[in-house]
């Protein structure tokens, strides 16, 4: 055998690879030629040549490239740009920062932005008269972490026409204070009647934005991705695909990617023909337009996740609002089974129990229509799910794509979630331990910028039930431990699992002749208690062999 390009060994220190294979094999050398795995094993020095880059894994581990199934890096990336409020936690921050950036960017018609948390706010909502003492003179536009709602001040609210008249559009609610006057906080499609009104974004600053959060992603050993809204979402006019083709086109796209075209929800069957050739067309490098993005509800913290049985009201008594299924269930089905026969991947989000429900029986129809199609389906955030229908994840072949950083305790799920959930559906949140015990297939992502991309943050909850110390926000007692899973499936789900989604069966995997897509961590997570999984970081990122992030 010729010599490797590139060798992990263990050398004297120790150190191993973790294989991702069904087995949870480890190995204690990896080489690589030509940008794939060319041999695994204990002693591969006979492949170490004069010209053979050698990286001593110096008692660390190395993974397989962590693939984010559910990721809106584009837009990450743009929030970076923008008024970022992600790094901060409380409303005082929050205004001390957009009035920095209103003060540091004069010449913008609007300020634009996000990222603020609603734990931040009574009841979730902050309002426009806290954004009018820092920006008085111009709209501002500034979606929440989750994406789901935006604050927005008066004279946003006055170019939008939002008066105590405006109707709250079907799918979302415009807040309101004791006299019914609009106080600053749109949720869900009551934000395209803003959003409509925002300044198109230069063509060469969505790719600015994606490369961006390219280069975020791969700090954090991301290889690969699926882009979980490629679209214009509430009429917004920073659709990814565009950036994606170029950044593609010129190899400047060093992950490999698959688009989600967005399932426009004001619409019928009649834009499937729309969907087919944008997946067509959308085809660039690393990058493949394959599934569609379908949102079936909203989140639970503005009762917009679609629910079984209505909310409570917060003192454990029945509420009348069990939220908004955004397709008709019957049109979902059959949309469905249409995309299914022309070889989509269907990609759901689904809060509530009801939502995973109605994507659960969509494809069970498109199963029905069509026989097995090897669609490989996946239903993302799946907070809530009942019982009954854990069991139906393994017989329908449909994976739980999970976010595994949200199931903790944390400020937002304490005082926004639990009491209006009740305590029956509270035990149902993010049961991962079951879907683990039913043979249901498990993938991982994190829905950044609506959190953290750190895989091994998210991992670690996935293991512990508490957020890792980066995330740390109370001192709380871990939130229901019996869905826990192990360290092993958790990075299986983050890289195999996620590849499997992705139909990228050359990667996920460390094996000889799968492609080199490769992260090293600074520690063996194994050999570490399972409290500190949260701190391990990334050393470095490999893309078929190629470096693309060093620490």
């Amino acid at each position: 055998m010729p010599y490797a390009d590139l060798v992990f060994t263990g050398g004297r220190q120790g150190g191993r690879a973790f294989l991702a294979d069904g087995a949870r094999r480890t190995a204690a050398a990896v080489a690589v030629t030509a940008g794939r795995i060319s041999a695994v094993g204990h002693d591969l020095t006979d492949l170490i040549g004069p010209g053979t880059e050698v990286v001593d894994l110096a008692g660390r581990m190395l993974v397989p490239g962590f693939q984010d199934a559910h990721v809106h890096p584009v837009w990450g990336g743009l929030d970076m740009l923008r008024c970022d409020l992600a790094p901060f936690s409380t409303r005082d921050e929050y205004l001390e920062r957009i009035a920095a950036y209103a003060a540091e960017h004069p010449e913008d018609d609007w300020v634009l932005g996000g990222g603020w948390q609603m734990s931040a706010f009574p009841g979730g909502t902050p309002t426009a008269s806290d954004l009018d003492r820092v920006v008085p003179d111009r709209p501002a536009f500034l979606p929440n972490r989750d994406g789901h709602g935006a604050w927005v001040n008066s004279r946003a609210l006055e170019l939008a026409g939002i008066t105590k008249d405006t109707p709250d559009p079907a799918d979302g609610r415009i807040e309101r204070d004791a006299a019914g006057n609009p106080s600053g906080t749109l949720h869900e499609g009551a934000m395209g009647l803003v959003n409509r009104l925002l300044p198109e974004e230069p063509a060469s600053r969505l790719v600015e934005a994606l490369l961006l959060g390219q280069q975020y992603l791969h700090s954090f050993g991301i290889t690969a991705w699926q882009d979980a809204i490629v679209g214009t979402e509430y009429g917004d006019a920073g659709d990814p695909l565009p950036a994606y083709l170029t950044a593609g086109s010129t190899g400047a796209l060093t992950a490999r990617v698959v688009g989600s075209l967005w399932w426009d929800r004001s619409r019928g069957l009649e834009q499937i023909d729309d969907i087919v050739a944008r997946r067509d067309a959308g085809t660039a490098g690393r990058f493949r337009a394959r599934s569609v993005k379908i949102m079936q509800d909203g989140v639970a913290e503005n009762f917009t996740a679609a629910m079984l049985e209505p909310y409570c009201d917060g003192h454990g008594h029945a509420g009348t609002n069990d939220g908004i299924s955004f397709v008709e269930p019957g049109l979902l089905k059959e949309a469905a089974a249409r995309l299914d026969a022309l070889g989509f991947t269907l990609h759901f989000h689904a809060i509530g129990d009801r939502a995973v429900r109605e994507c659960l029986d969509a494809v069970e129809a498109a199963l029905v229509a069509n026989g097995p199609s090897g669609g490989r389906h996946h239903i993302s955030h799946i907070q809530v799910v009942h019982p009954d229908d854990i069991p139906r994840f393994r017989a329908l072949d449909v994976t739980a794509n999970m976010q595994m950083l949200w199931a903790t305790l944390e400020p937002q799920m304490v005082d926004l979630t639990i009491p209006f959930l009740g305590e029956e559906r509270t035990a149902w949140q993010y049961p991962f331990g079951d879907l683990l015990r039913s043979g249901a297939p498990l993938a991982a992502g994190s829905d950044w910028s609506v959190s953290t991309p750190d895989p091994l943050a998210a991992i670690h909850v996935a293991v512990n039930r508490q957020s890792a110390p980066s995330e740390w926000e109370g001192d709380y007692p871990p939130f229901l431990p019996e869905q826990a899973i192990d360290l092993g499936t958790a990075l299986t789900a983050y890289t195999a699992g996620s590849a499997r989604v992705n139909h990228l069966d050359e990667t996920g995997t460390i094996a000889v002749g799968m492609l080199a897509d490769l992260a090293l961590l600074d520690r063996d997570p194994f050999e570490h208690p399972a409290e500190e999984i949260g701190l391990t970081r990334v050393l470095g990122t490999w893309v078929e062999g190629e470096q693309v992030f060093g620490a």
